[in-house]
């Protein structure tokens, strides 16, 4: 799986980064074989693009053209068509050093009905996009189609949406840049799977907003000693199943908290800010007795995780995650019915709809309403919530939550979802839950 690194000026090659985002992009549909460009300015100012007409599906180093500052185009292929509009963004954003323009599919919807998405829909869409700007539509590789991105992104906007074409995102680094592009595109694909249940999303005030933007881990640090074998397994294990997550897109490269328990007062968390896709052993942060691993820092939704763990003895695993079906049901507010086949009941038993403001506490009282008997809920306007007896169990859980939450969301275009009746739940639960 290509990463996208955070320091990609100090190690990694500019055309190396640009191959790893498109691989990823093009892996998961958020563009085609011929669309789409992505660039990085470099500090003397000349700018590493995508090719024209070249298959994005085995994009290699060598592909990438290296256009010096003076004009000159090297490489083995010519620039794509459209480096006219990213040059215009780098002449007036210098703060900007990437640029990614793709056609993901929901993305493409809202330009094509004309509509600029509201970043309010889910918690950190909008800390990470910021407010999306809207380009008229100008002749694709035209002077007149970079005139009018790059004025919009001259207004300060990160994320425009592109009339009739798609979206350009711009970043400080490559990786801010995909972060943006990533984040905007999964709310607006979870976005319309709430719109396909016939309900529009909420949107976040103002007071919910600076909940996310004050919320930080107010806990000392300790130094680690070297990990015992126990623990080292315990990090593969779940380094294996957040990759896994990521590769079945149950969350996005910066969004969602995987947990496992190394005893009974200590646990390993996904690291804050972390590229999910390419997760690592060392990536964890080992918290113990309330304190975390110096030197690293830990998903800020920990505190719920601690909070489960001093509850549940028995719990060895929690995950929150942004899976776009089942958070499709806490965007919109709605309660998922689960009694749809037997499996979905027997793994998820009733799925609890939680506050918004509860994700920002201390962890108690989720601790107090996921408990190993109904072990998954969704909260408002930030997605779901699993725990599990072991990190198979709780990820086993979370693929169910999903499958079972697009199976509710089709079946409303057939017509009403008809759930199992009392009697067959009563049934299940004396053959599988006593």
């Amino acid at each position: 799986m290509s990463t996208i690194t955070t320091t990609p000026r100090l190690y990694t090659h500019p055309a190396d980064e640009l191959v790893a985002a498109m691989e990823r992009i093009y892996r998961y549909s958020m563009t085609t074989t011929s669309g789409g460009n992505l660039s990085i300015r470099d500090d003397d100012g000349s700018i590493w693009i995508t090719p024209a007409r070249v298959d994005k599906g085995n994009l290699t180093r060598d592909d990438i053209v290296h256009v010096l500052a003076d004009g000159t185009v090297q490489g083995r292929h010519p620039a794509s068509s459209e480096f006219p509009f990213h040059r215009n963004i780098y002449e007036l954003r210098p703060d900007l050093k990437a640029i990614v323009h793709a056609h993901p599919v929901a993305l493409v919807a809202f330009s094509i009905s004309g509509i600029t998405p509201n970043t309010r829909m889910l918690a950190k869409t909008h800390v990470v996009c910021g407010k999306v700007g809207f380009a008229p539509y100008a002749l694709p590789g035209s002077k007149k189609l970079g005139e009018n991105i790059a004025k919009v992104f001259a207004e300060g906007f990160n994320c425009v949406l592109l009339e009739n074409h798609g979206v350009a995102v711009g970043g400080t680094s490559f990786k801010e840049a995909f972060d943006r592009f990533e984040t905007l595109e999964f709310a607006c694909r979870t976005s319309l799977k709430s719109r396909a249940m016939g309900i529009t999303p909420h949107f976040l005030t103002d007071e919910q907003i600076s909940l996310i933007t004050s919320r930080s881990v107010k806990m000392e640090t300790f130094s680690p000693t070297i990990p015992t074998t126990e623990e080292r397994a315990i990090r593969r294990d779940l380094c294996e199943f957040v990759r896994r997550g990521y590769r079945q897109r149950l969350l996005i490269s910066t969004e969602g908290s995987f947990s496992a328990r190394v005893d009974k007062e200590s646990f390993v968390i996904t690291a804050n800010n972390t590229d999910r896709a390419g997760v690592t052993s060392g990536d964890l942060v080992l918290i113990r007795k309330g304190k975390y691993e110096e030197g690293k820092k830990p998903s800020k939704a920990v505190l719920i995780h601690a909070a489960i763990y001093d509850k549940y003895p028995e719990i060895h695993s929690v995950v929150i995650a942004t899976p776009s079906n089942a958070t499709a049901f806490s965007l919109a507010h709605k309660k998922l019915d689960v009694r749809t086949i037997p499996e979905s009941y027997i793994f998820l038993r009733d799925v609890k709809p939680l506050p918004f403001a509860w994700a920002y506490g201390d962890g108690s009282e989720i601790a107090e309403a996921v408990t190993p008997e109904y072990p998954v809920a969704l909260i408002e306007d930030e997605g779901a919530l699993v725990i599990g007896r072991t990190i198979l169990d709780a990820f086993d859980r979370l693929e169910v939550l999903e499958s079972t939450s697009e199976a509710v969301i089709n079946a409303g275009f057939l017509g009403a979802v008809k759930p199992m009746d009392d009697e067959v739940i009563d049934e299940l639960i004396g053959a599988f839950l006593k």
